[in-house]
């Protein structure tokens, strides 16, 4: 196609060229698997020889044999992919070349990055760059588009509400695993619950519920809360407690009067 050749006219040299590279290869690609899929559909013909879909840096795309020199001057695509055209379902059949196709854009993408002595640095940028992409398997089978629609602008209000910092040898609050749709009503409820426990919670000291956001500690034998900076127990040093007992309990000596939580 317009003497582009396998490896495309594009000479890159940085991370963000080799990335333009591969985004003008892709868009090319899902050109051809959703645009053009007629098109496609039609050249490749299971009797022709291993047919191969090659993506250009120009965002043009073309169903051809593999290159003829030995080694090839980029890598090379999926071998084949016409042969099984009529032995599946449509679907399943693009479905499985867009897999083939991600995996032969990152392979040209890091065969660049080593051509062009990319450090761990560059590596990492260019894989960023790439990530932050949709894959054209997620683009064709809709994937892409249903990850968009699923997320919402105010999904992170809740969790930005300040809490204390509760903990006993370790954390007592632990991070909110989501709860099922249909579960999702009462797990509200528990939480508003929990919410409301802590907001009432007096430091057993200086018998104040201030600093929520400062790091609290409960004694494993009187269940009282308080402030690490009033009984002097950083959460590093609470990392190594396994069990932790107040100072007024401390200097209580006997524990058989006191309501041990299990």
């Amino acid at each position: 196609m317009d003497g582009a050749g396998a490896g495309g006219a594009y000479v890159a040299r940085t991370a963000e060229e080799v990335f333009r590279d591969l985004r003008g290869r892709r868009a090319g690609m899902i050109k051809a698997l959703t645009e053009d899929v007629d098109k496609f559909f039609k050249l490749c013909d299971p009797e022709k020889e291993n047919l191969c879909l090659y993506g250009y840096p120009n965002e043009t795309w073309e169903v051809t044999l593999p290159a003829e020199e030995v080694p090839p001057e980029i890598p090379e695509p999926a071998l084949g992919i016409n042969f099984a055209r009529d032995g599946m379902n449509e679907k399943d059949w693009l479905a499985l070349v867009a897999v083939h196709s991600d995996s032969w854009l990152l392979s040209v993408a890091f065969y660049f990055g080593a051509r062009f002595g990319f450090d761990k640095e560059n590596r990492r940028r260019l894989f960023n760059m790439i990530n932050n992409l949709p894959t054209i398997y997620e683009v064709v089978t809709g994937i892409a588009k249903k990850q968009s629609k699923e997320k919402t602008p105010n999904s992170s209000s809740k969790s930005s509400k300040p809490s204390m910092k509760l903990s006993r040898a370790e954390p007592r609050a632990k991070a909110k695993v989501p709860a099922p749709k249909d579960e999702e009503e009462s797990g509200e409820d528990e939480g508003d619950e929990e919410e409301e426990e802590h907001d009432n919670t007096l430091c057993g000291t200086c018998g104040t519920n201030d600093g929520k956001d400062e790091f609290w500690i409960c004694c494993d034998n009187c269940e009282k809360w308080y402030h690490g900076k009033c009984v002097k127990i950083t959460p590093a040093r609470a990392e190594h407690i396994k069990h932790y007992r107040c100072p007024e309990c401390t200097n209580g000596g006997s524990n058989s009067n006191k309501r041990v939580k299990t």
